[in-house]
């Protein structure tokens, strides 16, 4: 390995991804500036033998390393392990459904750099064609969740959001550590959010990036089938579990008394939300395990999250107040989904 710091570090965390990584590690090789990369490929003790895969393909890519990570961290551990070794300025925190455009990651460094941003993203298109995904967490909606973009924004110029996506979010590396990393505790989902929030109280500012362009298949570990389109949508019990309890941590971690009045408009959204998931699948595990359970383990979880609230207010550089003038909109994100379910039907649930 080249003994001068990497301007970049990219972090591929790995679970049963055999369909993807090739693909994923290919498009990385091809990269304009991939000389100034290092990877870091992590696995969470996959079962397909995308650990062997994995391995393989971080011992062929110059400045590459496999991690094993000697289980299944989730999201949020499963990257701090390899982000505690890398060696480069910034980080990529990279899913393995993904592809990059040859200019890609010169572009989203360049324009990260240019705008004086502290994290970013490129724009996100799903897999199989061009058709926009998202450029990262726009705002809040009124009940605290994360919101997004209805399209690319015009224009080629960086465009401030609250959080890149966790499919590409790029940080500092000093940032991030500054930050504490991804919580552990949120296992996967809203970690992003999370991230975001404590970025933007801190005085940090996220920037997405429109020139810059990778491809994204979208929960594929959730939703398999249509290979690289998605044809249905397909959720589980604990990726709503995990998805209601987080958003809320992450309010209660970082915000002061606006914010906390967003999570309580939340918790009843989370409540309605549930009793609809029941009627509609007829399953009482459904609401009592994805719904319920997520409220009570907030509860249980109140130690972790008042010293969190502690410790992120002793950084904090901006309001509530300010975050709502700036990123609060007014269109439920819960309107969003209810489109998609509109063109593709009842999500299915799945007992995991």
């Amino acid at each position: 390995m080249n003994a001068r710091r990497p301007r970049l570090s990219i972090v591929v965390l790995n679970y049963n991804g055999a369909r993807w990584l090739d693909r994923c590690v290919d498009s990385l090789r091809a990269q304009t500036v991939a000389a100034e990369c290092e990877l870091l490929l992590a696995d969470n003790r996959s079962t397909d033998g995308s650990d062997v895969q994995s391995r393989r393909l971080a011992e062929t890519f110059p400045g590459g390393r496999f991690i094993d990570n000697g289980g299944n961290l989730g999201f949020c551990e499963g990257n701090n392990r390899p982000a505690a070794e890398a060696r480069g300025e910034w980080l990529l925190f990279l899913n393995n459904d993904t592809w990059l455009e040859p200019d890609c990651l010169e572009r989203v460094l360049e324009g990260a750099e240019a705008s004086g941003a502290d994290a970013a993203m490129p724009c996100v298109l799903n897999y199989a064609d061009e058709s926009f995904q998202t450029i990262g967490v726009k705002g809040l909606d009124p009940f605290g969740w994360g919101s997004h973009f209805d399209s690319v924004p015009s224009g080629p110029s960086p465009i401030e959001i609250l959080a890149p996506n966790g499919c590409a979010f790029l940080i500092r590396a000093t940032t991030f550590r500054e930050l504490g990393g991804f919580d552990p505790v949120f296992f996967m989902y809203a970690d992003e959010l999370d991230l975001g929030l404590r970025l933007w109280v801190s005085g940090g500012r996220a920037v997405g990036l429109p020139s810059a362009r990778m491809h994204h298949r979208s929960a594929a570990n959730v939703n398999p089938a249509g290979d690289g389109q998605m044809l249905e949508i397909r959720t589980s019990i604990s990726t709503r579990f995990y998805s209601n309890r987080n958003s809320l941590l992450a309010l209660l971690k970082s915000g002061g008394l606006l914010l906390r009045i967003l999570a309580l408009m939340q918790v009843g959204l989370i409540l309605a939300e549930g009793l609809v998931a029941w009627v509609l699948t007829r399953n009482w595990t459904v609401f009592r395990r994805g719904y319920l359970a997520a409220l009570t383990d907030v509860w249980r979880l109140r130690t972790h999250w008042r010293a969190e609230h502690a410790r992120i207010k002793s950084t904090r550089r901006r309001s509530d107040w300010e975050m709502f003038r700036r990123f609060v909109t007014w269109r439920p994100q819960r309107w969003d989904e209810l489109q998609r379910i509109r063109r593709m039907g009842v999500p299915k649930v799945s007992a995991r």
